[in-house]
């Protein structure tokens, strides 16, 4: 299964019965806290809720800003929630033929650039972690401090587990002659592709990264928990959060607590 189609299972089976019994379904299709940014040749849709001091949410592959919806409430109270649609995620279209996270975060700081905003606390879930990361290297004026979940560095069978890997295969090998005639299916695979060969890191150049930093996953997430404490162990001033009875979706699958600890971190002297 490749990561797009993961998380979407994952928000089926854990975000939309959530959402079904609230008001929450609101978010990522909101025109009163939507707008349009031009950035970098794209029309980037941002969705802004509260007042404080800025918050940039970074969704995962084959997400949207829908995938705060269980995140978005809680900080929203007491930050200036910046709940973003990446390229070629949602409704920020892109028609261009290449997609690399080194792009997706350069994205994100002139975004910040045409709010005015100086720097924000980032909060990234899988390839929006990896965005996050890369954001704090690239940029790093740009970050107070980050929390990142579900992130890998490399995309073999070291940073994602083996089955999920081998099941991004055989998507690959059974898909990679199809001709893609809509706009959809050529953004679909274009996605699909960003997981299937990038990112690559290597865990040295973590050292870049000096903002504090909360490096997060599950203890069954498809991001191995070795891979992850690599992560950790290479940036200088990080902290190592293995969220117990999780997968993939700890924002989700633990929404207070990983609400009510990540909010700590920001705040932590």
């Amino acid at each position: 299964m490749n990561r797009a189609a993961l998380n979407l299972a994952l928000l089926a089976l854990a975000w939309l019965p959530a959402i079904s019994q609230s008001h929450d379904n609101k978010y990522g299709d909101n025109p009163s806290a939507g707008k349009y940014y031009e950035v970098r040749g794209i029309k980037m849709y941002v969705e802004t809720y509260g007042e404080g001091k800025p918050l940039l949410l970074i969704h995962g592959n084959g997400g949207s800003i829908k995938a705060f919806s269980q995140t978005i409430p809680y900080f929203s109270k007491q930050y200036k929630v910046i709940a973003v649609d990446s390229r070629a995620h949602g409704k920020t279209i892109d028609t261009g033929d290449s997609l690399s996270f080194e792009m997706m975060a350069d994205d994100f700081s002139a975004l910040l650039d045409k709010m005015d905003i100086d720097s924000a606390y980032v909060l990234g879930w899988s390839d929006g972690g990896i965005n996050a990361l890369l954001l704090a290297m690239r940029h790093p004026q740009k970050v107070i401090r980050l929390a990142s979940t579900g992130a890998n560095l490399t995309p073999d069978s070291l940073g994602i587990v083996p089955k999920a890997w081998k099941d991004m295969r055989r998507h690959f090998e059974s898909n990679k002659d199809h001709v893609r005639t809509t706009e959809k299916e050529k953004n679909d695979w274009k996605i699909f592709m960003l997981d299937w060969l990038q990112p690559n890191i290597a865990f040295s150049a973590l050292h870049e990264i000096q903002c504090p930093s909360l490096i997060i996953c599950g203890d069954h997430d498809v991001i191995p928990i070795e891979h992850t404490t690599r992560i950790y162990q290479n940036i200088p001033h990080a902290y190592l959060w293995v969220v117990p009875n999780s997968g993939h979706a700890t924002l989700i699958e633990h929404r207070d607590d990983f609400n009510k600890l990540v909010d700590e971190f920001f705040k932590k002297p």
